[in-house]
């Protein structure tokens, strides 16, 4: 510090950051603050433009950790990621000829979710199956590998995106790589038709409301319960100007609900109804939803748009 200084630091371990690496905050998992602080001085990844890396090379095979759909048991599984192919693939065993699951990058979402998984290293990866939204979650002993996993599906999605939009700089693609959720917890719902309100997990992934019901806990659960694999629904979240509201508190008619604290969607075809446990998590969800709600929607959203409307 005395002989360098921040400046001349950064700018020696920090000279050849891929645009693509994820530069953690404060705020992230133990895992990726730490594995960013070793590649910078440790390994002096970014120093040494000449070595190419492993998560920069277009293409990653290897074996991870993945948590079973039914049974919440995590069995070994080959992941093979393929620029070339635009996919993510996995495969129930090493020399299977057919994959499990394609996970297309165009529409992939990755973030690190340690207590959700129940492991340090716990990794949520987000996929779309016929629109709508699937989940896979992973985890690797070896914490490098998991974020080199991590920044290779980043790799991925950025070399996607440039072809995708050829005009744009690498500023206006870096916050399409992946996402953090914008909030996650429980809520009670009712639906449609009924006056019953169940309690579920609930997601916001950017303009996509997903809720879930909690699994069976696994031998020795998390302190979150992991989630379903796929959503039990899908609520799209527009803007005010496409007649989309986030309401404080329920109708006067409302009943069956047993937390206090109501949320009300108005969205053009229904409204949804929540409700909070505390006053302080109804707070956070409100100015999550009306922050998706106050932005104008993109051209390419309002066909996700059209979609939900369809939807049986």
């Amino acid at each position: 510090m005395a002989s360098r200084g921040n400046a001349i630091a950064r700018a020696t371990f920090e000279s050849k950051v891929p645009p693509f690496y994820y530069r953690p905050s404060a705020s992230d998992c133990q895992l990726l603050r730490e594995q960013w602080i070793r590649a910078k001085y440790e390994r002096q990844e970014f120093a040494h433009p000449e070595r190419q890396e492993p998560y920069s090379a277009g293409y990653r095979e290897g074996f991870l950790w993945k948590r079973g759909r039914d049974n919440g048991q995590f069995l070994s599984r080959k992941f093979v990621l393929t620029e070339r192919e635009g996919a993510l693939k996995y495969f129930n065993r090493s020399d299977a000829k057919e994959p499990k699951a394609v996970m297309k990058i165009e529409h992939l979402n990755a973030t690190f979710q340690p207590a959700k998984i129940g492991h340090p290293h716990g990794l949520q990866v987000t996929y779309l199956k016929d629109n709508s939204t699937r989940n896979v979650f992973v985890y690797h002993e070896d914490g490098k590998e998991m974020v080199d996993w991590f920044n290779a599906l980043r790799a991925a999605r950025f070399h996607y995106l440039q072809v995708a939009f050829p005009g744009a700089s690498d500023a206006d693609l870096v916050p399409k790589l992946s996402r953090n959720y914008l909030q996650e917890g429980y809520m009670e719902k009712t639906g449609p038709k009924t006056e019953g309100f169940r309690k579920r997990w609930f997601t916001m992934d950017d303009r996509r409301l997903m809720y879930f019901k909690d699994p069976l806990p696994p031998c020795a659960a998390p302190p979150v319960p992991p989630q379903d694999a796929f959503a039990r629904g899908e609520v799209f979240i527009g803007s005010r100007e496409s007649g989309y509201t986030v309401l404080d508190g329920l109708p006067p008619s409302t009943q069956g609900h047993h937390w206090p604290h109501g949320i009300t969607i108005v969205t053009p075809e229904r409204r949804f109804l929540l409700a909070c446990e505390t006053e302080l998590e109804q707070r956070a969800w409100m100015e999550a939803l009306r922050k998706v709600v106050d932005r104008p929607m993109l051209p390419q959203e309002y066909a996700v748009e059209a979609h939900f409307k369809h939807k049986p």
